[in-house]
């Protein structure tokens, strides 16, 4: 298991863990012992389900007990997951979100599904090399994002999920149609100034889809209408041709602005707070929010700001909240990336690795 480094260094390399391992026989048998747990490897059992899927079961659970019982075994788990004792945890919800995952990710006591994630395919025109991220979510410590690129918009998808948006959701979306211009430094501090711009964008961006969207019931209208299907008006394909070079030409003088400086508004909360004070670029996009158990999921405005070929962070606007993701550079074989259609079509099915 790759696990995140431990809240919020966001730069350090992940950690590694086994939780199983298969030992090779004679006469093509092999034997599989679990490493879950502290009182060493025991008995296990591996099944094969279907291509890129496999599960794992524990045979002697009772390996996974101490003897301080669930108290002593969740006290070392918050030091190994979290790298800190429950007196360092001084805030009451932080401490029940960590509670919460303890007895969600403990139950399971290494009986899982795995199946196998193929990283996102990449293209010249990107933004930046598509690929996973370690990304701060406040008191939910650091998770797994996978960043990919679908024409003018972004995607970042939760690898590792949380009690509010569990994994296999689009957490952050990135409109590249839609750079924000940010204010100067000193006018940047102020929070009620970058929540104008963004919010400005946010009704361009809707105008936008109420046109398109009326664009398109009158062209289905038309083509109903008609006995034979129309021809496209002369200079049509052109101008579509155009819209699209336009974009494609702003993405390209995108990729290597010049840095401008950069800093959080006041009152905007980071965990950490060495982030870069320079940036890139920065675009309008909307990020994922929801109560405990996926209630109530809504898509809320925010800012993507790019600040290098390994770095990005997203300002929450309604949570006045900012997360900094970090590349992971761990290098993974047999994860090679499929076609654009198809990776589209796994984001679509990527919600069953919450179950």
């Amino acid at each position: 298991m790759y696990l995140p480094p431990h809240d919020p260094h966001v730069d350090d390399p992940m950690r590694f863990k086994p939780l199983f391992r298969i030992h090779l026989m004679e006469r093509k048998c092999a034997t599989v012992e679990c490493m879950y747990g502290h009182k060493g490897p025991h008995n296990g059992h591996i099944q094969i389900v279907k291509k890129d899927e496999f599960s794992t079961k524990c045979n002697q659970t009772d390996h996974h007990r101490m003897s301080g019982g669930r108290q002593e075994e969740f006290r070392t788990w918050l030091r190994e997951e979290w790298g800190r004792t429950l007196e360092d945890i001084f805030h009451e919800h932080m401490q029940e979100l960590i509670l919460m995952k303890f007895i969600y990710t403990s139950q399971y006591d290494n009986c899982l599904t795995y199946r196998r994630i193929y990283l996102p395919p990449s293209s010249p025109d990107d933004l930046i090399k598509p690929g996973l991220f370690k990304g701060t979510y406040g008191s939910h410590g650091l998770e797994i994002v996978m960043l990919s690129f679908h024409g003018k918009k972004a995607k970042g998808t939760k690898i590792t999920g949380d009690p509010n948006i569990p994994a296999g959701q689009q957490t952050v979306e990135i409109d590249l149609a839609h750079p924000l211009q940010l204010p100067d430094i000193e006018n940047l501090r102020d929070f009620s100034e970058l929540s104008r711009i963004v919010l400005e964008v946010q009704e361009q961006v809707r105008r936008e889809e109420q046109e398109e969207e009326h664009k398109q019931k009158e062209e289905n209208c038309s083509q109903q209408a008609a006995s034979q299907p129309a021809a496209k008006p002369l200079g049509g394909e052109s101008a579509e041709g155009e819209e699209t070079a336009d974009g494609a030409e702003g993405t390209t003088q995108n990729k290597a602005p010049a840095s401008q400086p950069f800093v959080l508004p006041m009152g905007v909360i980071s965990r950490n707070e060495d982030y870069p004070r320079t940036c890139r670029i920065c675009f309008y996009g909307t990020g994922l929010i929801a109560g405990h158990g996926f209630t109530s999921p809504e898509r809320t405005p925010g800012v993507f700001v790019l600040f290098d070929d390994d770095r990005f962070g997203f300002i929450w606007l309604e949570l006045k909240s900012f997360s900094l993701y970090s590349r992971i550079k761990v290098s993974f074989q047999n994860a090679e990336a499929p076609s654009r259609e198809a990776f589209d079509e796994m984001l679509k099915n990527i919600q069953s690795l919450a179950t």
